[in-house]
């Protein structure tokens, strides 16, 4: 018998596979494909104290096997969300992972704020956001910046866990700023700043210019991110996402050291991949010998 059991700090998992913001919708979306209370939880898009609408089109390009959006974290708001999403996904059995996100430290505690109360596991904290406030262009793009925002986001009253960007030399600091903030786990990571050039309208592709790239190619960067803060942090929670589509990476993610993995773009392929993903962990599990996913984490820095 294979265990899958994983903690993600104080949270206990029943399976390392989660699906990732942006990509599951707000709801029980994927429900039609899978039993979401067999995943390890469902993650919300990222949603701020008030509805947004979000970037203009278009949003989304095809760039080969990857995706570039700019969509810009359009969404209903929190409140929104609890009272027309959140019911969908209790009635289902999922774990639920809210995201949230803002532009000042003011509307991070606001989000935050909102949650309170709210039948969720923990709060991710999306740091991929530009900060109006300060100088960096995003708030994961500077430690003091991450470490407000996770200190504002404790309001909520649940575990957090602090979303960072490869887009930056410094993660690993970063990272650590999190975690002195009081972040529970990190989750590395957010997508690729890129873009795309519509060729046969001599014009960017996308409606806000550049945006981010996500896909299978940025698996090596997520898990470089992940081997480099497990190595930094040999007691942190982890939770990889960049770049998982098959049981074998998150096989390799949870090597470099992270204790469960989100799958996020190929569920636009696939809405069943993050099914396929588990499932295929639990095969490469079995035909290794594998009893229990914690002989896995962090394998690679043995």
């Amino acid at each position: 018998m294979i265990d899958l059991t994983t903690r993600i700090g104080s949270v206990t998992l029943d399976a390392p596979v989660l699906t990732a913001a942006g990509t599951s919708g707000y709801g029980d979306e994927l429900a039609g494909y899978g039993d979401l209370a067999e995943l390890g939880a469902v993650v919300s898009k990222s949603l701020a104290a008030f509805a947004w609408e979000g970037n203009p089109a278009p949003r989304v390009a095809a760039v080969g096997e990857h995706m570039l959006n700019a969509v810009g974290l359009a969404g209903p708001g929190v409140a929104a969300w609890r009272s027309s999403f959140l019911p969908a996904l209790e009635a289902r059995g999922a774990r639920v992972v809210a995201s949230i996100w803002g532009r000042t430290v003011g509307e991070f505690a606001a989000a935050a704020a909102a949650m309170q109360g709210a039948n969720i596991v923990a709060l991710e904290v999306n740091a991929s956001c530009p900060n109006l406030e300060g100088r960096s262009s995003m708030f994961a793009h500077s430690p003091n910046a991450t470490r407000d925002i996770v200190e504002a986001a404790k309001i909520a009253g649940v575990p957090l866990w602090a979303k960072l960007s490869p887009n930056t030399p410094d993660l690993v600091e970063i990272a650590g700023a999190a975690l002195a903030a009081g972040a529970d786990a990190l989750v590395l990571v957010n997508t690729v700043l890129g873009m795309a050039i519509d060729i046969e309208h001599r014009r960017a592709a996308l409606g806000n210019g550049g945006g981010g790239l996500s896909g299978p190619g940025i698996l090596p960067i997520s898990l470089r991110a992940v081997y480099e803060c497990r190595a930094a942090f040999p007691d942190a929670a982890i939770v990889g996402v960049g770049g998982v589509s098959r049981g074998e990476d998150a096989v390799a993610m949870l090597m470099a050291g992270a204790n469960a993995v989100e799958v996020g773009t190929a569920t636009f392929a696939n809405p069943r991949a993050p099914w396929v993903v588990l499932k295929g962990l639990k095969k490469w599990m079995t035909h290794h010998n594998v009893a229990s996913v914690t002989e896995l984490i962090g394998a690679a820095h043995a």
